[in-house]
Order: structure tokens, then sequence, then C-alpha cells
């Protein structure tokens, strides 16, 4: 809005620009002008000074004629008319001696952005391309763009075209970038600028001689180009290369852009160009620029999705500054939780455990979730931490602190008993609703090991008409509900009272239905509303424990040096949404399904009765029955030790008949290529096997040979009629790191209490291999022995069981190499 009293200002600067004597004195008449722009930038209209103004740019003075010039084309649309009484001055400043004035006019007349003066610019303009000024040049070379933009639907002339090719020759380098820029606008539709052989290898040899935006514009526009021969690849690459290690990020991240859009083929030369860049995107996080600190953070993120020790050896350079913004604060420790390992744990918690109590609340609940996530292969440190910072009785720590334990024991479910007793009145610190709901959760699924569950359901109840999130409301009622399923004497009545509420009184139709399809679910008994409401209490995924596999360098290479990265928020960490997981049932896959999963024959011989064989023969066709495992009862290594020998015991002491009178048991092996397992972290490997309730007892140290691991679970199955049949698997994986000669991949030998059928189904077996087989089994890399014994027996689940323990040995396998 104009200031008052404009038409005041705008009448005494008229008077003075109509003055003869300020006229008379050039610098009295320049002050006069320069109040005019600076009323024009106060907001003040002074295109009622258009006519005088015009007449002022009749001067030798460049400084008059830069003001005058920036009056006259913010207010030429205003009067396309008097527009018209500039051109003559602007055509004759064209021909000016003075190289500047020159280029001041072109730039001027092409800004005036008016249609009806463009017959009167062409001229000029290409009398501008051949100008022996270098500044005319590159003044007239935009200025045809700024033509082109102006009249979209006009035809292009060829002729100016085929100028604008040849300029791209010009011993100017900005006149060069120009050229690509003009025409890049021009031929829009066309797909634009041509790039072939000679203009690549004419730009790739003057790109030194540009500036920095000029560098990145020609190497953005190479990416078209594809070379004819791999010589000719090789031969860009080197005069590449000195460009990769650039102190300019931009040229930098231009060219590795480049080199990736080259090599989609040459992995192995991308992955050696993304070493070579690892110093620059290091130096560039330490830049005094905040916004080149975030770019080089967010770039980084994007080469370690395929390159994830890139930066292992340099974690340090990733510590938050006290001075830093949150924002890049919070990127820092998403790449210190890429970066963890077995070496730099500890002082990445102990630094990440500073950053928890930050002033910045957002800073601190990244932390908060940043140590979850290293929380899912070192739980132990992690929940140490966690619990500690409960003791400090902060609302918003607290909160984030719940909600990422419920995220952790979601992945990790045998963290649940530390964070159970964790829980512990926590309820009167939480105000906010994410962090309420967090905790209802987990009092909804682990219930019945808090022994303070019902009373603080009961605190919830009694405040829920003031409660005014929905979230908490019905979250609520699901808590109570379970809840109600393992304790129903402690929360009977406060389940009637909750219901009642949210059907009678409750005026928010979400928690309104919820509650009367909890009721109803009631009506039709509690084996119905358990089927529905108890679910698995973790995700059976192995890949938010482990980490994401290296990507292909062609997924993001892109949306790489663009403003994708950016764009993004915090890297996905979590597979659910951030309210409750959800809960989900794992089936295993047929039987049937198993040689594809395992990618082997198998063969098997049961002994167990005489209606084993068929019974092994149908069970290929039937679809597995649900099966889940479960670590409780526990088993003490004394107890493993004892279960485990006494099969071989009762074989030598009593007779394989005896045996079989007493017990029911059964006994197989397998063999499984997965020659990386033996080489992973303790950890990974015991954290991957408790992800889907396998505990492991006992192993060797990584790279130590034989290696052995002992495990054991206890798995159930619904059988006709849906009664539950529990067994229980012990489990030894062995690794000699010879090949295994002789043995038919894939085999399933299930031994029995009658030795003549053993020895007759290893006849077989050696029969049905071919000497050529046999050499070519001889060559195979080391494979992991699985040896695994059940009792009482359940051929379906030990096959289920099975199908599990490979597919982890698979990915733990798959992520090590």
């Amino acid at each position: 809005m104009p200031y008052l009293g404009s038409e005041d200002t705008v009448r005494e600067l008229r008077r003075a620009l109509s003055n003869p004597n300020i006229q008379s004195d050039q610098l009295r008449y320049r002050n006069t002008i320069l109040k005019v722009i600076r009323a024009m930038s106060q907001g003040v209209d002074v295109s009622g000074l258009f006519s005088e103004m015009v007449k002022a740019c009749a001067t030798v003075d460049i400084v008059q004629k830069k003001l005058v010039y920036v009056f006259l084309c913010s207010y030429a649309t205003l009067n396309p008319e008097l527009s018209l009484l500039v051109i003559n001055t602007l055509r004759k400043d064209c021909q000016d001696p003075n190289p500047m004035v020159r280029s001041l006019a072109l730039r001027n007349m092409t800004n005036l952005r008016l249609p009806s003066l463009v017959e009167y610019v062409e001229q000029p303009l290409t009398a501008g391309l051949r100008d022996r000024a270098a500044c005319v040049r590159r003044v007239a070379v935009l200025g045809w763009a700024k033509l082109h933009n102006l009249q979209p639907s006009s035809e292009i002339d060829a002729a100016v075209v085929n100028e604008l090719y040849s300029l791209l020759r010009d011993p100017d380098p900005v006149v060069m970038v120009n050229c690509l820029r003009a025409l890049e606008e021009i031929l829009k539709e066309e797909g634009g600028v041509a790039i072939n052989k000679p203009i690549t290898h004419h730009l790739l040899n003057r790109l030194k001689e540009c500036d920095v935006w000029g560098q990145c514009e020609v190497l953005r526009i190479l990416q078209r180009y594809r070379p004819q021969s791999e010589d000719e690849l090789f031969d860009i690459l080197s005069l590449l290369d000195a460009s990769l290690v650039s102190p300019h990020p931009q040229v930098m991240a231009a060219t590795l852009s480049l080199f990736l859009s080259l090599c989609p083929s040459l992995p192995a030369v991308s992955l050696a160009a993304l070493e070579r860049v690892r110093g620059p995107l290091l130096a560039a996080c330490g830049s005094v620029s905040r916004e080149m600190r975030y770019t080089a953070l967010c770039h980084i993120q994007l080469l370690l999705r395929s390159l994830p020790g890139l930066m292992g050896a340099h974690y340090k350079r990733f510590f938050c500054g006290y001075a830093e913004p949150a924002y890049i604060k919070q990127r820092k420790m998403q790449v210190l939780v890429e970066l963890v390992n077995d070496e730099n744990v500890a002082m990445l918690l102990d630094e990440l455990k500073g950053y928890c109590t930050d002033v910045n609340t957002d800073t601190a609940q990244s932390a908060i979730s940043a140590i979850g996530r290293i929380g899912r292969s070192y739980s132990d440190r992690c929940l140490e931490i966690l619990t500690g910072l409960l003791a400090l009785k902060q609302e918003h720590i607290t909160s984030a602190v719940v909600q990422t334990m419920r995220d952790l024991v979601w992945v990790c479910p045998q963290c649940s008993d530390t964070v159970c007793l964790a829980l512990e009145g926590c309820e009167e610190t939480l105000q906010d609703s994410q962090g309420r709901q967090a905790l209802l959760w987990l009092l909804g699924v682990y219930g019945e090991r808090v022994s303070s569950a019902p009373y603080t359901l009961e605190v919830f109840i009694d405040g829920v008409r003031s409660e005014a999130s929905l979230g908490v409301k019905m979250e609520l009622l699901t808590t109570t509900t379970r809840l109600f399923l393992c304790r129903p004497a402690e929360t009977q009545d406060m389940l009637g009272r909750l219901l009642h509420y949210c059907i009678e009184e409750e005026t928010d139709m979400c928690v309104h239905d919820q509650a009367l399809l909890y009721y109803r679910l009631l009506h039709c008994g509690i084996e119905e509303t358990r089927k529905v409401l108890q679910g698995r209490r973790s995700d059976p995924s192995l890949g938010v424990l482990i980490g994401r596999p290296a990507e292909p360098i062609s997924q993001w290479a892109c949306s790489f040096n663009t403003l994708q990265p950016l764009r993004q928020g915090a890297i996905e960490t979590e597979s659910a949404s951030r309210g409750s997981p959800q809960h989900v049932t794992f089936d295993p896959k047929p039987n049937t399904d198993l040689s594809d999963t395992l990618n082997c024959s198998q063969v098997e011989r049961v002994h167990s009765g005489p209606d084993s064989a068929s019974q092994c023969t149908d069970s290929s066709a039937d679809v597995a029955a649900p099966l889940s495992l479960s670590l409780s009862p526990a088993l003490s290594p004394e107890e493993f030790e004892r279960l485990w020998l006494r099969q071989q015991a009762l074989h030598a002491e009593q007779g394989a008949d005896k045996v079989e009178q007493e017990e029911d048991y059964v006994s197989l092996e397998e063999q499984v290529q997965s020659s990386a397992v033996p080489h992973c972290s303790p950890q990974s490997l015991q954290a991957a096997m408790q992800l889907v309730n396998i505990q492991t007892l006992a192993f060797t140290p990584p790279h130590t040979l034989p290696w052995r691991v002992y495990l054991y679970t206890h798995t159930q199955r619904a059988q006709s009629g849906n009664t539950p049949h529990s067994t229980l698997i012990l489990g030894e994986l062995l690794c000699t790191g010879e090949a295994k000669k002789g043995v038919c991949d894939g085999e399933v030998v299930v031994e029995d209490r009658e030795e003549e059928q053993v020895k007759e189904g290893e006849e077989a077996t050696a029969d049905g291999l071919s000497g050529e087989e046999t050499a070519r089994k001889a060559g195979e890399a080391e494979r992991v022995k699985v040896t695994l014994k059940q009792q009482p027996r359940d051929d379906k689940a030990l096959k289920g069981f099975l199908s599990i323990l490979t597919t982890v040995l698979h990915t733990l396998s798959s992520d090590t190499s």
C-alpha cells in the first residue's frame, strides 16, 4: 500500500525533475532521480513520473542511465505507449562506443517485456551476437532467450539458433555457458540443446575455464550424452576426474551425478567415484554455510544407502555442535545411526545420551529416537540409557522414551521384560497424547507382566470424560479389552464403566462405534475376542533389525544433486506408522514352498511309525496351520545339554526299540549354503534369532573354525479341533570351513530307531548321485550344517521352523556379504 502523502511526494519530485536549474546540474539531477528510485522502493506509486524519467535517460552519465532504466523496466507494462519513446534512446545506446553502455542498453531493452517492442529489439540483438566485446555478446545471447519467453508461440528463427550454436565455441566461457542456457530455453519443446560428440568434447575441454555455476550447467547438460564406445566413455571419465574432487561442492555434486549417469552398467566405477567424493562431502559438512552443511548431510544419507561403510571411519565428523540449528543436529543423528558398529557403539551412545537433555525438545526427542533405532541391534546398552532417562521426570523426555520403547519391543520382543519394569510410575509424567497412546499400547500387549497395569488404566478411565485426544480414547478401549482377557477379575468393572460411557455418552462416532464393536465381540465369547485382539506382539520382518541391504546405485542416482534428498523428511525407520504397531499373524508357507525357500531338493527319510511315510507324502499337499514360536519356558544351558545328549545315551544303553516305546522324537539334518553367517557379529546373530523367538544359548566367536551355535525354541501349532500342539526344538549350527562332498544339496536326514532303514535310505541317496553332480558339489562354497531335534514329534512344525531358520540364515548371509 502506498504511503500516506504519496501524492505530495510525487508532485514535489515532478517539480524537481522539470526544474531547468536542477537539470543543468548533473549531480543534483542524479540525486533527484535517486529520490524517485528510493520512493519507488518504499512503495510510493511514482508511475506518474514516467514521462520525466524518459527524458532523463538521454544522458552520458552511466550511473544516471542505470537508475532511469531501473525505473523504466518497473513501470513499462503500465505505460506501454510511452515506452515507445525509450526505444530510440536505447537503440542509439546500442551503437555507443562504450561496450558497457551497449550491454546496458541491450539488457534493458529486453527487460521492458513488451510484445509490441519485439520488432525493434531483434535487430540490435542480432548485431549484439557479433559484437567485439564479450560483455555485449553475453547480454545478447540471454536476450534471445528472454525474447522467446516473451512470445513462446512464435516461430523459431533457424538463423538465430545456428548463430547460437556457433557461439558455443566463443573464446569467452561465459558466452559459451549463456548459449547453452539460451538454447535450452528456445529449444525446450524439441528436448533442449542437441549434444553430440564434438560438442561434448569441446565442453569438457573448456570446463576448467568456466566459473562454478557455469561448470554445473555444462555438467548437467552433458548428462544427455551417451558415449558411443567404451574407450570414449573412459576418455570422458578421465576428463572429469579432476572435477570429482573439486573444492566446490556444487561442481563435485554435478560431476558425480554425471559419473553415475554415464556408468549405470559399470558398478565398480560408480563405487570408486563414491569413494573419491568422500573427502569433498566431509569438507562440505564443515562449511560455514548452514544450508551447505544440511545439503551435504542429505546427500551423504543418499550415498550410505549403497555404501553403508563409506563414512564409518569418520563418524566423529557428524557429532553435533552446540550452536548448530536443530535441523542440522537431527540430520547428523540420523547419519550417526547409519554408522554404528561394534567398535564405535559405546562412544556413539554416550554422545547421543548427551543430546537427550538438549534445551531444544525436538533435538532431545530425535536423540532418544536414534538411541531406539540403535537398540534394535544393541538392545541391552540402549535400554539402560532409556531407563535412566525416565528417572529425569521430564515430560517431553518421558514421552519420547515411552514411544521409543513401544517401537523397540515391536521389533525386538526380547526387550519386553526390561520395558515392563521401566513403565512403573511413568504415567504421572506423561501429558501429550502420543506418549499416552504408546503407554496404553504397551499396557495392552504386556499388561500381564506389569503389576500396576489395572491401576494405571483406572486413572485413565476415571478421566475419560475430560480426555481431549481421540486417539487416546480409542487406544484406551483396546487396551482395557485386552487386559480383561488376561486379568479379568481386576479389569471387569472398569471395562464395563468404560464401555457404558463410550456407548451411551460419547459424542464422537469413532469412539462410539469401536466401543460397540468390542461390546458385541465380547458377547460372542472370550475365545472369539482373543482371536481378534491378541495378535503378534512383534514384527516378524528382519529388515528393520539388521538394516536394509545395500541398494543399487541406480535406484537413487537420478535424484542425486536435486532437491529430492532435501524434501525427504527423516529416513523411514519404522515399518508402521507412529501410532500403535499393527498386529500381524505369521503363517508359514505350505510345505511345497519349502524347497523353493531353501533353493535345494529335499530327500526325506522318516522312520517313527508305519504311517509316517504316507504322512510325509501327503504333507506336501496340505497347507500348514499357523505356526508360532515362543521362548518360554526358558531352557538353561545345563538342561539343553542334558536333552541334547539324552537320545544318544538311550540308544547306547537301552536300544532303539525301547526308546521308541518311551518317547516320540525326531532328528533332522540340513545343509544350508550360507557361508557368510559364521563371519557376522554375535550381536547381529543373537538379535536376528530372538526377533523370530529363537534363543541362542552358546556360540563360538566369529571367524573361528569349526563354528558352532546352539539354539532352541518352542513351537505351537493348531491341529484338528483347534487344539494347540506344542513341541520343543533343539538346534545346532555347524560350519567346519570345508565344502561338503558327496552330499546332496538340501538333503534332509530324519533319524529313528530302526538302523536298517536308515542305512537303506543312505544307500538310495548315494546311488542317486551321479559322478558329475558329486564333483560339482565338492567344489561348492562352505555350508552351514543344521541339526535339529524335536520332542514330541510334529513333522509340519519342524519343517515350518526349518523354513524360518533358513530364511534368517539367508538374510544374515546377504547382509554380511
